[in-house]
Parts: structure tokens; C-alpha cells; sequence
């Protein structure tokens, strides 16, 4: 039963989270947004939703491991499987902005979590605070960059969802709120179940598998475009992914309800988030050494093999 609530939440997630950002895209036309605010802030939080409600879900039910583990896990899986997996399919070029403003955003952000996890073990409300107006400001800061420079990644905006009428936009905002609400409610009860079935903690179920569940739909569509030979992710979006997960998914969560560290997981603090910064840090010396803003199929061999050392010693 806890394997078909994992799933069956998992499905609905992202059902869900599909519908909330086409939900979320009209309404932002409707509103007459431009295209680039859209693409960079509302398309932005509204793919972090299914991560977003899993850690408020889990936060609200008692279970912060979980709403730890979801985005720790969630950030890994973006580069080590998502990165890993479609640069060995297909070598990623890498465009030479993204280590000026996004990794150094989240770097800060990784280092910020640690800091404030590791002080008093807890992460609260004003700390919470703290990380979500960094993200404003980052946003500000980055819709600006994009309107100088013209560079700004605009394929996740469906210019058809401008002509959608009201009504549809209503149904569409209805389904993806239902199906975010049950798909975290039963992921978050599934997940429980299963780590008492198999006799491992909350926290490795979920920097596992909620963490790679929730990831399956960037890296499918990845996948999908690397045997296309189309372009297949953004470095900068996959970075920006991580952003939102840290300041958006924990920020939101923390202010809602401090999320508290487990004394019976150390290894959140010891180990597990060590691998996350270290993640995110090794991408800057992959990407210029030894091809200058390449991630080939070798470089790609490495994240996926360094991922699934993450799994074993994570589900040890």
C-alpha cells in the first residue's frame, strides 16, 4: 500500500504542478506581464510547487526530515542524475553568464542553509525571511541583466496560453491545486509508511526517492531533447531549479512552520548537505577543465556515477 501511495502521489504531483504552471502562465497574461518577468518568476515558483507542498505537507505533519530531505535530495538529483544522465547522451554546451550571477547565488544560498541548520538546528521563520527576499532581490537583479542583455531563455513561455479564456484558466488552477494537495498528502504518508516497512528513516526515503520521483519529469523531457539532438536542459535553469528549492520551497515552508532538524538523522548535517555544496561547487572547475564550457559524455559519467554513491551511502 505505502509503494502505491508513493506513486499514485507522485503521479498526481506532477499532473498537478503541469497544470498549475499553464494555470499560472494564462493568469500572467491575462495580467499583462511580459513575457520575461512570466518565464523568470511565475513559471519559476510554479514548477517548484510539487516541492514546495511535499515540504509544507511534511513540515505541517511533524516529518521535517522529509522537507529537508526533498529539496537536499532534489538539488543532488538535479545535477548528478538530471546533468549526469544527458550529458552522457548528449554533450551539454554551456553558456558562459551562468557562473556570474546564478551558481554564485547558489552557492550563497547552500552555504546560508548549512549555516543556519547547522546554528541551532532549526530553521526559522526570520531565517526563512531572509532566504526568500535574497530570491526577490536575485529575481530583480536577474529580469534586469536579461531586459540589457537580451540573453533571456524564453522556451518555457507558451505564447498559445495568452488567448485562454478565464473559465479554463479557473478549471486548470482547480486541478493543479488538487492534485498538489493529495499528491503531497499521500507522498508524505506513502513515504512514512514505506521507511517503516523497509526499516530506514524518513529522511533517506525522502533525499531518495521523493527526491529522484520529483525530478523524473525535468529529466525525461531532457532526456527526450538529448536523443532528439535538440537542445536538452538549460545549465542556468537547472541552477535557478536549485535557487527556488532552497529559498522558495524551505524559505516559504520555514516561515509557515520552522522546520527542525531530527536528532535521530545527523547525517543531514554531517554528510548529506556536504554532497549538495558539493554538487553545486564542482560544476565551475568540470565546466572549464580541461574543454572551456562543455559538459561531455565523461563529465557526465562522473555526476551520474558520483549520484548513485549518494544513493548507496544515503540509503545505507
Amino acid at each position: 500500500m505505502s509503494v502505491i501511495l508513493v506513486l499514485a502521489g507522485l503521479a498526481l504531483l506532477v499532473v498537478g504542478g503541469d497544470f498549475l504552471v499553464r494555470a499560472s502562465v494564462g493568469l500572467s497574461f491575462k495580467l499583462k506581464l511580459s513575457k520575461l518577468v512570466i518565464g523568470m518568476t511565475v513559471v519559476s515558483f510554479a514548477t517548484s510547487a510539487p516541492e514546495l507542498l511535499v515540504s509544507l505537507h511534511a513540515a505541517l505533519d511533524g516529518v521535517s526530515d522529509i522537507a529537508l530531505g526533498n529539496v537536499i535530495g532534489s538539488n543532488v538529483a538535479n545535477i548528478g542524475l538530471v546533468l549526469g544522465i544527458t550529458a552522457i547522451i548528449s554533450p551539454l554546451g554551456v553558456d558562459k553568464d551562468f557562473y556570474k550571477l546564478n551558481w554564485p547565488m547558489m552557492m550563497i544560498l547552500s552555504f546560508a542553509l548549512y549555516y543556519f541548520l547547522k546554528n541551532d538546528n532549526v530553521l526559522t521563520a526570520l531565517e526563512g525571511g531572509i532566504m526568500l527576499a535574497a530570491l526577490i532581490i536575485f529575481l530583480v537583479i536577474l529580469i534586469r541583466s536579461s531586459r540589457k542583455s537580451n540573453k533571456a531563455n524564453l522556451e518555457d513561455v507558451d505564447d498559445s496560453l495568452a488567448v485562454v479564456s478565464n473559465f479554463k484558466i479557473a478549471v486548470w488552477l482547480l486541478i493543479g491545486a488538487a492534485g498538489l494537495y493529495f499528491g503531497s498528502d499521500w507522498l508524505v504518508q506513502g513515504a512514512k509508511q514505506l521507511a517503516l516497512a523497509i526499516g530506514i528513516s524518513d529522511y533517506a526515503i525522502s533525499v531518495t526517492v521523493i527526491a529522484i520521483g520529483t525530478s523524473v519529469p525535468e529529466l525525461a523531457a531532457s532526456v527526450i531533447a538529448a536523443l532528439k539532438k535538440e537542445k536538452a536542459l538549460s545549465l542556468g535553469n537547472l541552477i535557478g531549479s536549485n535557487i527556488f528549492n532552497i529559498a522558495a520551497v524551505l524559505g516559504l515552508t520555514s516561515i509557515i512552520k520552522p522546520i527542525v532538524v531530527n536528532p535521530a538523522t545527523p547525517e543531514i548535517l554531517s554528510t548529506n548537505i556536504f554532497w549538495m555544496i558539493g554538487f553545486a561547487a564542482i560544476l565551475i572547475p568540470m565546466i572549464i577543465i580541461p574543454k572551456r564550457f562543455e559538459i561531455g559524455r565523461l563529465k557526465g559519467m562522473i555526476l551520474f556515477g558520483a549520484y548513485l554513491l549518494f544513493i548507496f551511502i544515503a540509503l545505507k
